[in-house]
């Protein structure tokens, strides 16, 4: 039964804490649409994607309209490129970047995702071919997002991939140095990749997903942070409620958009990502939420804790809410997204040695951190193995997106516009470890890996 004080609450967190319902999107498999022939290949892709999204962008607009609930990003997931792309030379994979680019403009939406490989464990020809094409996809269009597996659990980390990311990722910040390197921001290195994530640029559609599903990611930190800020000196036992109380509360306004959604455009409903997604906008920030529990700062000593008592709590109001949570669920930490994290990068008080502590209990991973654009291939795939054996080693999703800002060092920022917001450039540790990457192979995966 509806409460009215329910009601009012949830209004107000719209109204004046910034809740909203981040992203819906649609995942499609594109399995049916392979074909040897690269033209055909491309025509069938982009005639499923604005067949089966055609509606996607004016329904989230109406059921917006309807709840009042804002719905920032209508997107499309796809089956991982390299899996559909079979026998395509890296022309036929910049072809298909440019047909999903085409498509992605005529539905409508702000990003797809899909222009990805699984590479955990060895390359395939197909996956070798996309990955060499990725820096010049992303530098010739503006909507296509990649991502790259390179480790699971079961597997360990592919140590081959780990240093062609590092490689690529300069690619990308190099291809697009006239446009403050947006391509690195646009591609993500993962451990343990989620087949059901909606936010980018991340997100693909997963092979054990049907045909076409919705899922939906929620945000709201602003609405957490005030529930705090108003609970004022209490222990962090009942900080802990308040945040699975209020975790519920916007989960459940997430789990009823997906629904409706699903329902008008006659999909499965997936999952709600219960993540909590920052923006630059004032109240809208992780880090805040950390700063009111009680830490001067986040990066001050205490932050990796409060940082795992919040993850935790939302993980466990947000279950109760929704019966299919899944994505990444929990709380993001990407620099430039949080107006908290680009203030404390900016006064010294938030590292990088800090950040990758915090990814250990945290949703994601090192996620749209400028750094200097002189930093090398091998310094990067160095950044991205620590990271990526955190994931491994706690069976947990960790994820890299590093933008090497080109032409900038510390001391400058690099400002990507709308929800990419902006950053300050932060300081490396520049001791090599090139001859650590360079000798390849595989790291094992760990012990705890064998529970069958």
């Amino acid at each position: 039964m509806l409460n009215t004080q329910d009601i009012l609450e949830t209004i107000n967190m719209i109204r004046e804490e910034n809740l909203d319902i981040r992203t819906i999107t649609m995942g499609i498999s594109l399995y049916d649409c392979i074909s040897e022939d690269a033209d055909v290949l491309c025509r069938r892709v982009y005639d499923k994607i604005t067949t089966r999204a055609e509606h996607l962008v004016k329904t989230g607009e109406d059921i917006s309209k309807q709840y009042g609930v804002p719905i920032v990003n209508k997107r499309v997931s796809i089956t991982p490129a390299a899996l559909i792309g079979g026998n395509l030379s890296p022309d036929g994979f910049l072809k298909l970047a440019h047909t999903l680019q085409r498509a992605a403009e005529t539905v409508g939406i702000n990003f797809i995702g899909g222009f990805s490989a699984l590479v955990h464990k060895g390359y395939t020809d197909s996956a070798r071919n996309l990955i060499s094409i990725i820096p010049q996809a992303l530098a010739e269009t503006e909507m296509v997002c990649s991502s790259v597996n390179v480790a699971t659990t079961k597997a360990g980390i592919n140590m081959d991939a780990v240093a062609q990311m590092g490689q690529v990722i300069r690619q990308c910040a190099e291809l697009t140095a006239d446009r403050e390197c947006i391509g690195a921001a646009k591609l993500v290195v993962f451990a343990n990749v989620p087949e059901d994530n909606p936010f980018m640029a991340g997100a693909f559609h997963g092979v054990g997903e049907p045909e076409t599903v919705i899922n939906v990611g929620v945000s709201g930190p602003g609405v957490v942070c005030s529930a705090i800020e108003r609970a004022g000196d209490c222990d962090l036992t009942e900080i802990a409620d308040i945040i699975k109380k209020t975790a519920f509360k916007i989960t459940r306004v997430g789990q009823l958009v997906a629904k409706e959604a699903a329902n008008r455009l006659g999909a499965p409903f997936g999952i709600v990502d219960l993540s909590l997604a920052p923006t630059p906008a004032i109240g809208d920030s992780v880090a805040r939420i950390l700063e009111s529990m009680g830490l001067e700062s986040c990066g001050a000593h205490g932050t990796t804790a409060a940082l795992a008592m919040l993850n935790d709590a939302v993980k466990k109001g947000g279950v109760m809410a929704s019966s299919h949570v899944g994505g990444l669920s929990g709380a993001f930490i990407p620099v430039s997204e949080d107006a908290g994290m680009i203030e404390a990068v900016a006064k010294g008080n938030l590292s990088i040695e800090k950040l990758e502590a915090m990814t250990a209990v945290c949703s994601v991973g090192l996620d749209m951190i400028a750094i200097p654009g002189d930093t090398s291939a091998e310094v990067i795939s160095g950044i991205i193995a620590d990271e990526i054996s955190i994931g491994v080693a706690n069976t947990k999703t960790t994820a890299v997106r590093l933008i090497p800002v080109i032409g900038k060092g510390v001391g400058e920022s690099v400002n990507f516009g709308g929800l990419l917001g902006y950053a300050p450039i932060i300081p490396l540790n520049t001791c090599s470890p090139a001859k650590f990457i360079h000798r390849g192979g595989r790291i094992p995966a760990p012990i705890h890996s064998l529970k069958n």
